[in-house]
């Protein structure tokens, strides 16, 4: 099983955490445009020159500003999006189209006045995104909503925030945040167990948090608790996990991962 780490805020003190974690890993990397992204490999490069364990892969993670909605979604500014995909299907830009995670998640939280200034052109952004989707050349991780059965998947799939296209480039990412929901340990097995059915290596488990996101509110996750997440991922096969967020490392984190290495 993989572990590999989000980082939402790739500021040098929190990418310095890279350095302590006991193994190589991959980091899911937010920024606001890909070639903010390629400056931040190219200065983490540059300063971790002796960093024993290497970065296995980079993954472009773009947000929007909070006028624009800050996640992916049919409800995020227009011309936002197709800002983000037009720089990364252009071949001077991204020309390896290297690998790149939506984060899929509704603007309430940052925007909800876009539910009104967007909602007129909710299938037209959601055919936008679902073409990229299906169009992009590299690998794309799609981050969505906790699991919740599959008729909650099928609204979420209405909304636009979930896309069953079976590709073997194309990953789903749930978001299983034990800080901010009170999962029963029985209901995470079972949709690990679905999750690996529908998609098979191509489910990915996001675990967490354990530093604050965006909201700056959110609660952390007890090391204990980690462990029983990526015990239960262990048990179910799980080939990746992904924790939020790199910058949250510390030696208590550390001892759970050193386990699982």
């Amino acid at each position: 099983m993989d572990i590999s780490f989000f980082e939402e805020f790739p500021t040098p003190e929190n990418m310095r955490k890279v350095r302590q974690l006991p193994f190589p890993t991959k980091l899911y990397i937010a920024a606001t445009s890909f070639s903010e992204f390629e400056r931040i490999k190219q200065q983490y490069s540059k300063d971790n020159k002796n960093n024993k364990h290497p970065i296995k892969e980079w993954v472009y993670w773009p947000i929007l500003t909070k006028k624009e909605g800050y996640w992916l979604s049919p409800f995020s500014n227009r011309t936002a999006l197709q800002r983000i995909f037009q720089e990364l299907t252009k071949p001077t830009s991204n020309p390896k189209h290297l690998p790149l995670m939506l984060d899929l998640e509704l603007p309430t939280t940052r925007n909800p006045l876009l539910y009104l200034k967007e909602g007129w052109r909710f299938w037209l952004n959601r055919q936008l995104i679902a073409n990229f989707i299906h169009n992009y050349k590299g690998k794309i991780y799609l981050c969505e909503y906790y699991p919740e059965g599959k008729f909650k998947e099928k609204i979420l799939q209405w909304l636009g925030l979930h896309y069953p296209l079976q590709h073997k480039n194309i990953f789903v990412i749930k978001m299983l945040y034990h800080s901010l929901h009170p999962f029963q340990k029985e209901f995470v097995h079972q949709e690990l167990q679905r999750g690996k059915e529908e998609w098979n290596h191509n489910f990915i488990v996001g675990l967490g948090t354990i530093a604050h996101g965006i909201n700056g509110n959110e609660p952390l996750l007890s090391p204990t608790q980690l462990q029983i997440d990526l015990s239960i991922a262990k048990q179910e096969h799980i080939s990746e996990v992904i924790i939020f967020r790199v910058g949250g490392v510390n030696k208590e984190y550390i001892k759970v991962l050193e386990k699982f290495v």
